[in-house]
């Protein structure tokens, strides 16, 4: 259970650093410039000790997965950026795939 912890910190981190990456304007701007490249470190420490338990392909599937989800609606209330409905089915039809794999497939390590 606390490798998935470790995923579930690698993954906000990275959506933080995400986030900050716009913000950053560029690496123009100190502060979400400096909070891009502690929040990528961070998040890729907590993926690698993921990666100790988790298969890389069940890690990075959920990581990527769970990633654009919430980016995509950071960025819908965050920067204004609307979802059309194709864009929202295919966001809708990753978290699928994230639910299949934890649910029925072998290849994850509960």
């Amino acid at each position: 259970m606390k490798n998935w912890l470790f995923l579930a910190v690698a993954i906000v981190s990275e959506v933080i650093a995400t986030w900050a990456l716009k913000a950053s304007d560029g690496f123009s701007r100190l502060g979400p410039s400096a909070l891009v490249v502690a929040g990528y470190g961070v998040a890729f420490y907590f993926l690698a000790l993921t990666l100790r338990t988790i298969p890389v392909g069940i890690a990075y599937a959920v990581w990527s997965g769970a990633g654009i989800v919430l980016i995509s609606t950071i960025a819908w209330f965050w920067y204004g950026q609307k979802l059309d409905l194709p864009a929202i089915a295919g966001i809708g039809l990753i978290v699928a795939g994230v639910m299949v794999l934890n649910l029925f497939s072998k290849s994850v390590a509960h």
